[in-house]
């Protein structure tokens, strides 16, 4: 499988996990080089674009990011 097209400038990596070199490894390993379909912010990044994935998105956030996917959808204008 190829890399997320969106790893070298996401900034959950280069803002929010720049100082956390063990567990950007894993998350990477697990969603950006691996499934990253699964991810949480590649799903709202697909659904809604990159400008409506928070910043505190982590990639297993799953749960979170159909929420805010199901949110956008029943109110458009948030």
């Amino acid at each position: 499988m190829s890399d997320c097209d969106a790893l070298q400038g996401c900034p959950f990596f280069n803002e929010m996990m720049a100082d956390k070199e063990g567990m950007t490894a894993i998350y990477k390993r697990r969603y950006c080089r691996g499934d990253f379909m699964q991810c949480a912010r590649h799903m709202v990044k697909d659904a809604l674009g990159k400008d409506r994935v928070p910043i505190d998105l982590y990639p297993n956030m799953q749960e979170r990011a159909r929420k805010i996917i199901e949110d956008s959808q029943k109110h458009p204008s948030l």
